[in-house]
């Protein structure tokens, strides 16, 4: 880095040159070339702190150590192959160039490749508290208290030189002046800080007349955030009987006490801002709800007095007595109505009762001829289905004894006993010889029904008998007319 600013050595050699007045601009942009050239890219271990990750999808964040610290980006595109979650605390090894941010003046490193290296220590105590106190129930969102919509006195637990109490004081004057504010100086880091803070909290609770307490400080690294992340701060935030509001560091900053408090604030100037709503705004509010109330009363008074008005013209409330005697009226005309219709009560009854009876008298006498119709058509069929009316004809029926008939000469065989019936009786017979069935004779000649018991109306001489005369072909199942007897099935 000696040949840095050469011009410098050629303005000693001449005295009377005009010195060299350097641009903020080219100067950085000579002091970043000559850290590129003198280190480039290298190897840096470090613990992360005050991470970022906007939008845009880039990672910033404070690269340090026990003495010093270092920014460091890393692009999203070189982020693409971080295999781990980064997180405030974690100890990493990164490789990257170092450069200069011209726009800040400040020096960095921009990270290509990053690693894990370890957890740092003061995040391992952060977690393994952390656990601890949640498994007790410190930041239980039960045991939480609702602000006071509108605090009178307000308790401040911060250091009485810093920036916290300023932003706080400034707003709280901008948007209540009147408000009492009683302070709890105390230190806020280094050693014996924690403690304070904690007496602070249990001093305020113990003098009362409080309703909301403010504990934080300004921003810093998590070094100088650390008392607020000590164990007896977070229980005397936790037992506090005035609800707590913790307003430590900057909004990406997050504490114990963050978790242990009944509100959490992002800056001290935030807190105060949820203490108290505007003077201003306020007022305004009682304006409004007074004028509110105002045209309320007014629209009420004047929808009574029209009421009222109305209710004058009313002629019932002008004379009282109009009313009830138009009820008077009503009623009466209601008791001529009853009567008149109580009178013409047994008539209408009777008119009803008659006329229910002649259309009961009509539909029975319908019924019976549809019935009488229906009776004549049935006697109808079953004449036309008679078997009696076919052997009126002259047909007859023979049987075999068992009451099987006999539908074929065919079946008939000699020494068959038969029933022949007629229309008047009935003739039994006994086969001698049939022709067409396999005992009949050649010649047909001769054949003789037997004697058998028959009707009184048959021609047996009296005794029920009968013989029947062979036929013309000489065929011996014959009976009835003279003509021949033909088989009705």
């Amino acid at each position: 880095m000696a040949g840095l600013f050469p011009e410098d050595r050629e303005t000693a050699a001449g005295a009377e040159a005009e010195p060299r007045v350097w641009k903020i601009t080219e100067l950085t942009r000579r002091i970043k070339g000559a850290l590129e050239e003198e280190f480039g890219s290298v190897w840096i271990e470090g613990e992360i702190s005050n991470l970022r990750r906007p939008a845009s999808g880039h990672a910033y964040f404070t690269l340090k150590d026990e003495t010093s610290q270092l920014r460091a980006v890393m692009f999203r595109g070189a982020l693409a192959g971080v295999k781990f979650a980064l997180k405030d605390g974690q100890l990493v090894r990164g490789f990257g160039q170092i450069t200069v941010y011209e726009a800040a003046g400040e020096y960095q490193i921009l990270l290509k490749r990053l690693e894990p290296a370890g957890e740092g220590e003061l995040m391992l105590r952060f977690e393994a508290l952390k656990k601890k106190l949640a498994a007790e129930g410190l930041f239980a969102a039960e045991r939480k208290q609702p602000l006071p919509a509108l605090p009178q006195h307000v308790g401040i637990v911060t250091s009485p030189t810093g920036a916290a109490i300023r932003d706080i004081l400034q707003v709280l004057d901008r948007r209540f002046a009147n408000l009492h504010v009683v302070l709890a100086p105390v230190r806020v880091q280094g050693a014996g800080a924690a403690e304070e803070i904690a007496a602070a909290i249990d001093l305020l609770n113990a003098r009362g007349g409080l309703d909301v307490l403010i504990v934080g400080r300004g921003g810093g690294s998590l070094e100088d955030l650390w008392c607020f992340n000590e164990e007896v701060v977070v229980r005397a935030i936790a037992r506090s009987r005035i609800p707590v509001i913790s307003a430590v560091g900057h909004e990406i900053d997050t504490t114990l006490s963050d978790y242990a408090a009944d509100v959490r604030a992002p800056t001290p100037s935030a807190a105060a801002e949820m203490v108290v709503k505007g003077k201003d705004e306020l007022e305004r509010r009682v304006a409004d709800l007074r004028r509110r109330l105002a045209l309320g009363a007014r629209a009420a008074l004047v929808g009574w007095r029209n009421r009222l008005e109305r209710a004058a013209r009313t002629p019932g409330l002008r004379d009282p007595l109009q009313v009830v005697h138009g009820l008077q009226q009503r009623v009466d005309f209601l008791a001529v109505r009853l009567q008149n219709a109580l009178a013409g009560l047994p008539r209408l009854v009777r008119q009803r009762a008659e006329t229910a009876a002649r259309r009961m008298e009509l539909v029975l006498r319908m019924r019976m001829d549809e019935n009488r119709r229906a009776l004549k058509h049935a006697e109808a069929q079953l004449r036309l289905l008679n078997p009696m009316a076919v052997l009126a004809r002259g047909y007859s029926l023979t049987r075999l004894r068992d009451g099987r008939i006999l539908r074929s000469a065919a079946a008939a065989v000699p020494g068959m006993q038969l029933v022949t019936e007629f229309a008047d009786g009935t003739v039994p017979s006994t086969v001698d010889a049939a022709e067409g069935g396999p005992h009949g004779g050649q010649n047909g000649k001769g054949s003789e029904l037997r004697k058998g018991a028959g009707t009184p109306r048959g021609d047996c001489n009296g005794h029920g008998k009968r013989r029947t005369r062979p036929g013309k072909d000489g065929g011996g199942l014959r009976g009835g007319p003279e003509a021949g007897q033909a088989l009705l099935f």
